[in-house]
């Protein structure tokens, strides 16, 4: 079971107990939001792409970003190729709607994008279509084995501040 294999990830870290499970769906990222109870952008979605090979990568992203072809290709060299269902099962040992970086069947490159960088805490899935975990950006980094931090997606809240240097709404004074 999938859950099992991240549950047993996170013992390495003594976090088992902090995966959280739901008695509703946490599939998809409004879902998750619902059921958590924070807004989309904190749930860390995990995307599978084709890579190099036959061997995929994972990008992890706010719930509120698209992948941004031009600049995922201008950061891996090829063109944005998501895996289909039965291929993500393959790769990652997780059905859609519980893809997650951790407690992988195989060795995968892992890439956080910048989007969740505005949050203290996220919560990627685990495993499973009604699990997830509050992690801090410095912990999904960390427990995800990440290889490193990329800007490869849009239209995320925020962004236009980050590009053009206003400030968010948030922050304004």
């Amino acid at each position: 079971m999938s859950i099992e294999s991240v549950k047993l990830h996170f013992k390495e870290f003594n976090r088992e107990q902090d995966v959280m499970e739901f008695d509703s769906s946490s599939a998809t990222v409004q879902e998750a939001a619902d059921t958590i109870g924070v807004i989309p952008a904190r749930i860390a979605k995990t995307l599978s792409f084709r890579g190099q090979e036959e061997k995929a990568i994972l990008v992890v992203a706010a719930g509120d970003a698209k992948i941004d072809n031009k600049k995922f290709r201008h950061t891996f060299g090829f063109k944005a190729r998501m895996l289909s269902p039965e291929e993500v099962l393959e790769q990652t040992g997780h059905e859609i709607g519980g893809v997650c970086p951790f407690g992988l069947d195989n060795d995968l490159d892992v890439y956080l994008d910048s989007s969740m960088k505005r949050f203290d805490t996220v919560f990627p899935a685990c495993g499973s279509t009604n699990s997830a975990i509050e992690l801090t950006i410095e912990e999904l980094f960390t427990y995800s084995s990440a290889k490193e931090w990329v800007d490869v997606c849009k239209g995320w809240t925020g962004e236009k501040a980050k590009n053009t240097g206003l400030k968010d709404e948030k922050t304004k004074t």
